[in-house]
């Protein structure tokens, strides 16, 4: 959510914010009704100390009893009005998006995003057609979506024999190299309130479609940790001296994936069932752009203990999602499709989530502020099974293990 006093004095720059984050709202109208709200609010504050006036006055006379009783039914009259602006106003304010900062590339959707760097050399050259995941997973019997589709219907998958073992090793790789940066490892809720869900800032655009609602509990299943763990301190107040304050969840998630189509629908590369590993960084707002570039640090450090082939992408505006002000997605070769695909994705929100979370901390003059949250994906698990599986292909069939997981799942290769 943005900062009316902001939205007030830059409101040029919240409309161009609008424009190139494709989000279609009325900000002169936003503007309309935060001015409607205050001189209706200044009114009423002015009859109020009419009304107390009158009291103080200690006379008691038909006249005046009449006239205080006019007054008081005046301000009366006058909420149903206040009311009905402020539902409007906060409406409209929670569509809003997050202004990008300065640097992001403008453009319309993911094909003007910017390619920043390549690393490591495609894989897949060695044959003349590389297998996909799918064809290596059903010979050595490491995924079954067919059982999983009758048990469960379309989309869910039974990882077995080894690759849950490769999970773990993940988790294991991951935690070993986060830690060493002060991460705190959480396992959190998958069940999210309402108003914890929205409070994260997804839910105005594609994720009220996405996400699993429960009517009954009133309650949402994650689309990814970074939901549970940002509104971990909603309505707090933390200490200057604490932050940054940096956590690593590890948590299944649930997605729709209701927009996805053709050969994503099958397999486990677009599923409604994920295992998710994501951090998640509290931040003083001077910190917030150093931290970003800490995450994004440590998904290709992570890529690169991997040896998978990757390239870096700065996300344009159009792109970008409503509260991100800036975004880096990490995309590996996937040597069946001979193009790469997204594994990760790293966002500084700013203060954009804190505010819908009333998330603050008192800097060392004691003056509360908003804190900066940022998110970015350790590892998102399916998917990065599927490219180590596919990168890592031998000619008889057999998948080798990436030697940096070898000494955490006990063996060196997979096969019948």
């Amino acid at each position: 959510m943005l900062d009316i006093n902001f939205i007030r004095e830059n409101a040029e720059v919240v409309k161009n914010a609008c424009k190139n984050k494709n989000v279609d709202i009325d900000v002169d109208r936003v503007l309309a009704l935060d001015k409607g709200k205050r001189e209706l609010m200044t009114e009423m504050e002015t009859l109020k100390a009419e009304q107390n006036k009158i009291s103080r006055g200690g006379k008691d006379n038909t006249a005046i009893f009449a006239q205080a009783k006019e007054i008081k039914e005046k301000i009366k009259s006058m909420a149903p009005e206040l009311e009905k602006i402020e539902v409007e106003l906060k409406n409209m304010l929670l569509m809003l998006p997050n202004i990008p900062f300065d640097d992001v590339p403008v453009g319309k959707d993911d094909s003007q995003n910017v390619v920043l760097r390549k690393v490591g050399r495609p894989a897949g050259q060695m044959f003349n057609k590389p297998k996909d995941y799918m064809e290596l997973g059903t010979a050595l019997d490491l995924i079954d979506t067919e059982r999983a589709g009758k048990v469960s219907g379309a989309r869910f998958g039974y990882i077995k024999r080894q690759l849950p073992i490769l999970e773990f090793a993940l988790v294991k790789l991951v935690m070993d190299t986060v830690q060493k940066e002060g991460f705190i490892p959480v396992i959190p809720p998958v069940l999210l309130k309402d108003q914890m869900a929205r409070g994260t800032g997804y839910f105005e655009a594609t994720d009220e479609k996405e996400a699993y609602y429960l009517p009954e509990d009133k309650m949402y299943l994650v689309g990814t940790s970074e939901q549970s763990l940002v509104s971990m301190y909603a309505d707090e107040v933390l200490s200057e001296k604490d932050l940054p304050i940096r956590y690593v969840g590890f948590s299944t998630c649930f997605r729709r994936e209701a927009g996805s189509y053709g050969k994503d629908t099958k397999g486990i590369l677009r599923v409604h069932q994920f295992d998710k590993m994501e951090m998640v960084i509290f931040s003083k707002p001077e910190d917030s752009k150093n931290e970003h570039k800490l995450l994004l640090s440590i998904e290709e450090k992570l890529m690169k203990a991997l040896k998978l082939p990757y390239q870096v992408i700065n996300i344009c505006t159009g792109d970008l999602g409503r509260p991100a002000a800036a975004k880096f997605d990490i995309e590996a070769w996937l040597p069946s499709e001979k193009r790469y695909r997204e594994t990760h994705s790293t966002s500084n929100c700013t203060d954009f989530q804190a505010r819908r979370l009333n998330i603050r901390y008192k800097d060392k003059d004691n003056k509360t502020k908003f804190v900066h949250t940022l998110n970015g994906t350790a590892f998102a698990i399916g998917r990065i099974l599927i490219m180590i599986m596919e990168n890592y292909q031998q000619k008889d069939g057999s998948i080798k293990v990436p030697k940096v997981l070898q000494k955490y799942c006990g063996f060196k290769v997979i096969k019948k």
